[in-house]
């Protein structure tokens, strides 16, 4: 796919794009106490000594993030280290209590990796990643509860994240918010991370900078936390441009840390960035280097799951259906399951269209996800065996379905107790194509004398005899064997 190339007075730019994304690794309790790390409790509920960096406490790892820490690592095709360090890094913040985070910096958990995304034109691209490392979430500063104050709410500091750093691999908002999606859709198949953006347990900090068509790496600005997959592709975009007509005015990109205005849709100055050396990281002592031994990974590796890459392959082969498709029902896992088993022993095609076009079409209408489905998969499935024996139509199915949805009845009760049961027997069917062949003999003349299309018209008349009950097909036996008469 050609790079997306942005206009600017004095000609082309490309815009250069890297992601850290910060997921919220899903346990019960936090990276190094025992308080939980479950969102939505009552302010400052969920504070442990250790989160309040209360003196003389030690942390202590909890082996469950590590875990799954590896797991994703393994999910991203990366290369997971055998020992990593978790140091300090300084800085003063009222809703940090240590004064410092506990993060990995030189030696992280996990390195070099890729993730594929597919692209609107349908090709697929690679998107390195640099590494994963563990991390405490710190705390959170409310400035909207009182007028004069500030509060602090510590429920989030110490919680569990894995910051996940892509390298700068990206050249346009399609492909960045292409790159979260895909990320969200494999921590969330992993298990590993719910990967709610609206519950900040999934956020992102945007490195943006631009340049010539192949020239040296312009100076980055780094927009933090923003979280949702449209805000970071707006970000980007406005961020560009913003640096574009700055060059082009004469002046200089200088590096800094920006936020996202979501209201004005606009990025601002929060503070100029700092290099690493400022947060003074060191080795914590409190920590020993963390190991992980071959088998410990070995073990995690046999339990993986089939992500949505090899899933999206499965249902190419296995069920013949498009790229495209396959793409849409494996970028959420429960959507993926869902087609599974409305198309177990079915038409898988069928399958997909009902699943991707009628359900998802309908669910966004009625503004509900697929866990609030009034339709169950069985039924879906249901629905569609009784349009492949021809128990009802296409067409009839479309009503049944609607009813479905209204009430969460089964397809077979609603069929019977409506009398929508299609007909097939051919006596039937033959009398109705002989009713209207008698009683539109003008139109019969016409269709002989070459009016082809007038067939569509015979077709329509008949379905209304038949209340759309009556196979199409057999209709259209049917009737071309009466009119060649």
């Amino acid at each position: 796919m050609a790079h997306a190339l942005l206009k600017g007075g004095t000609g082309d730019w490309e815009m250069v794009i890297g992601l850290e994304v910060h997921a919220q690794v899903l346990t019960k309790s936090k990276l190094f106490s025992g308080a939980s790390a479950d969102f939505g409790a009552a302010p400052n509920a969920q504070v442990s000594p250790v989160d309040a960096g209360m003196p003389g406490m030690l942390p202590v790892i909890n082996k469950e993030c590590v875990e799954k820490a590896v797991r994703t690592g393994l999910g991203l095709n990366a290369k997971i280290n055998p020992v990593s360090v978790f140091e300090r890094k300084n800085y003063f913040y009222p809703d940090l209590p240590q004064g410092y985070q506990i993060s990995q910096y030189q030696h992280p958990i996990v390195g070099n990796g890729e993730v594929e995304i597919d692209l609107p034109d349908g090709t697929i691209k690679k998107v390195g990643i640099e590494r994963l490392h563990l991390e405490q979430d710190a705390g959170k500063s409310l400035h909207d509860q009182h007028p004069t104050k500030s509060y602090v709410d510590l429920n989030r500091s110490g919680n569990p994240l894995m910051e996940i750093v892509s390298k700068p691999d990206m050249r346009s908002p399609e492909e960045a918010g292409a790159y979260v999606t895909k990320l969200r859709a494999i921590v969330r198949y992993l298990g590993t991370c719910d990967g709610n953006m609206d519950e900040g347990s999934m956020r992102c900090d945007v490195n943006v900078s631009v340049r010539r068509p192949g020239a040296e790496l312009g100076t980055r600005c780094e927009i933090k936390n923003v979280n949702s997959v449209r805000f970071v592709q707006q970000a980007i975009e406005y961020e560009a441009r913003r640096q574009i007509e700055i060059i082009e005015g004469g002046g200089k990109i200088h590096q800094e840390t920006r936020l996202f205005d979501t209201k004005q849709g606009a990025t601002r100055s929060m503070r100029s960035k700092e290099d690493a050396h400022d947060y003074r990281y060191f080795p914590d002592p409190d920590l020993l280097p963390l190991t992980v031994d071959a088998a410990f990974v070995e073990k995690i590796r046999t339990s993986m799951p089939e992500l949505p890459d090899a899933m999206k392959k499965r249902f190419i082969e296995k069920f013949g259906l498009s790229p495209y498709d396959a793409s849409v029902l494996v970028s959420e896992k429960e959507r993926a399951e869902y087609f599974e088993t409305v198309a177990k022993g079915r038409d898988p095609k069928l399958a997909a269209n009902w699943v991707l076009t009628e359900l998802l079409g309908a669910l966004h209408k009625a503004e509900k996800d697929l866990s609030q489905s009034p339709v169950k998969a069985e039924q879906l499935g249901g629905l569609i065996a009784l349009i492949s024996d021809n128990t009802i139509s296409g067409r009839i199915a479309k009503e049944v379905f609607a009813e479905m949805f209204g009430t969460g009845k089964n397809p077979a009760d609603i069929v019977k107790d409506r009398g929508l049961q299609q007909v097939t027997d051919t006596g039937a069917i033959e009398k109705i194509v002989a009713e209207v062949v008698k009683e539109n003999p003008d139109k019969v003349a016409e269709y002989k004398s070459g009016k082809d299309k007038l067939f569509g018209f015979f077709v329509g008349q008949i379905m209304k005899k038949s209340g759309g009950k009556a196979n199409p097909g057999m209709v259209n036996d049917l009737l071309k064997k009466k009119l060649e008469e």
